[in-house]
């Protein structure tokens, strides 16, 4: 039997730079826009992507460029001006159903007084949002939107590369095209399977081989039924 290691869960740091960034026709529209700023139409810009598609690499990036604050869409209350604090800019993520509707409004407005760019992500457009406030609507409906679609067969490969080099892992090619024919086509279920990976090959002190690959797989396809 083959001695294992605990893994401690510990957080590997991820590469957030825009040089990091993988770009393939499912996400160049978005990174376009991202590297428009600061010249947006009306001063903002929705984001809209599965989770794991990239939003958080991407909000980073203009972070870094604009000196935004990030706040999550739960965090709209009180005071507008408040939250903007003085900044240039500001990313407010994960709205869609649910958020304070009036809040929003009152935040696009006073960014539009002060001057102040807005960056918004969701997990889908506009549509799904369920608004009924209508002038909300009608803000909204002048930024542009941009989608980050799901991985095509370039970006699934290049983002298992990433996600496993963040992690200081060496992987073959052999092993890479196997796991790409078979794993979710999705960038959650990637980074879920490398996270995986990572942690059996660290308790059992072994590389990152097509035999362990088809393990965790297998392990993957059990637990969804």
């Amino acid at each position: 039997m083959h001695a294992r290691q605990l893994a401690l869960d510990l957080q590997h740091r991820a590469a957030l730079g825009r040089e990091d960034f993988l770009v393939s026709d499912c996400n160049a529209a978005a990174v376009a826009a991202i590297d428009a700023w600061p010249d947006w139409p009306h001063s903002g810009l929705v984001l809209a992507g599965p989770a794991g598609s990239g939003k958080t690499h991407l909000v980073e990036v203009w972070r870094q460029q604009s000196g935004a604050r990030a706040i999550q869409a739960n965090e709209i209350r009180g005071d507008p001006g408040a939250l903007l604090d003085g900044l240039r800019a500001i990313v407010i993520e994960n709205c869609g159903p649910g958020i304070d509707e009036t809040a929003l409004f009152h935040l696009l407005n006073a960014a539009e007084r002060l001057d102040a760019d807005v960056l918004l992500t969701a997990t889908s457009e506009l549509q799904g949002w369920s608004l009924s406030l209508s002038d909300l609507k009608s803000r909204l409906n002048r930024l542009p939107v941009v989608v980050l679609e799901p991985p095509d067969d370039v970006l699934l490969q290049a983002l298992m590369i990433k996600l496993f080099s963040d992690r200081q892992i060496e992987v073959g090619q052999p092993v890479l095209t196997y796991l790409a024919r078979r794993v979710e086509r999705s960038f959650a279920a990637v980074r879920d399977m490398v996270e995986r990976l990572d942690r059996a090959a660290i308790e059992e002190k072994r590389p990152v081989t097509r035999a362990l690959a088809a393990r965790i797989l297998n392990e993957i396809n059990d637990e969804a039924g």
